[in-house]
């Protein structure tokens, strides 16, 4: 009987670090291999790789973490997040701030073998961190928000590699804002009429009946600025048929939001994954 306790807690304390669903590790992961690899001028070091790796799934698991802490009055009222474990009452507020402490503990740890300056950065992360939750009861433009404490792992990781910052590191982590607010809006979406009975703000609420138009527009300039890195570090062929088959994608997206389902809406969130790992590969494939 309390083997079976243990067991369903820490099933608990899985589901509210999203392990059953990786998605948002996905879409933290890709932007940081993007920016270990232009950094690197090809593979990064190693040790270097497994540290952002791990680290990438600690904070994100520790974001999932203290985001349902702090929502954990609204989750309830919302049909897509009344089953998160603090929200139904499988994890006590308590058991999920020790949780998250053991997260940023061990993250940090992680960083301190990294150099003073990655360090340095690293607070800022976490405070990104802990704002972020809150910006949806004040602002429109969470997804902003978002967008820079997800990419924030840009400057780190040239940071970590080159020692420096570079021009094609900030238009990356631009891009990264920019891909944030397309696929953060387009989950917000699902959620868009249950956020307006509670009075949570969302660029899918802002944007309203323009939502696809500006995703559309997001999108344009996105891809644009990701040619625009490729002619500024002379890559190859296969980084810029990438960017064909993106922007395919980006196409599909449209067409899938343009059914105004949640579950279509869903699942164009969902293809962002893959836009994110075939960029990826067009990255990887360039110094091969």
């Amino acid at each position: 009987m309390t083997r079976n306790i243990i067991f369903n807690k820490i099933f608990y304390y899985f589901n509210l670090m999203r392990f059953n669903k990786p998605i948002g590790i996905f879409l933290l992961l890709w932007p940081t291999y993007w920016s270990l690899w232009l950094a690197s001028k090809g593979l990064p070091d190693l040790f270097i790789l497994l540290v952002f790796t791990i680290g990438v799934f600690l904070m994100r698991t520790a974001g999932c973490v203290i985001n349902d802490i702090i929502d954990r009055n609204i989750d309830s009222y919302v049909f897509r997040t009344r089953d998160r474990p603090i929200a139904n009452g499988d994890v006590t507020e308590k058991e999920a701030k020790i949780l998250f402490f053991l997260l940023i503990f061990l993250s940090f740890m992680l960083v301190l073998i990294l150099n003073k300056m990655v360090i340095f950065l690293s607070f800022i992360g976490f405070l990104l961190t802990l704002i972020y939750p809150f910006i949806k009861r004040f602002s429109y433009f969470p997804q902003v928000i978002l967008g820079i404490t997800c990419g924030w792992s840009v400057p780190m990781a040239y940071m970590a590699v080159n020692q420096s910052f570079s021009v094609e590191c900030w238009l990356l982590f631009l891009v990264n804002i920019i891909w944030s607010i397309i696929y953060d809006t387009e989950y917000a979406m699902i959620d868009r009429n249950d956020d307006i009975k509670i009075g949570i703000k969302s660029t899918a609420i802002i944007f309203s009946k323009f939502d696809k138009l500006i995703i559309c527009f997001l999108q344009i300039i996105m891809v644009l600025l990701l040619v625009y890195i490729g002619y500024y570090l002379n890559l190859e062929l296969p980084y810029f048929i990438s960017l064909i088959l993106v922007s395919i994608l980006f196409i599909y997206q449209q067409k899938l939001i343009s059914n105004c389902q949640p579950s279509l809406y869903f699942k164009a969130f969902m293809n962002n994954n893959y836009v994110g790992f075939i960029l990826f590969i067009g990255i990887l494939l360039n110094y091969f």
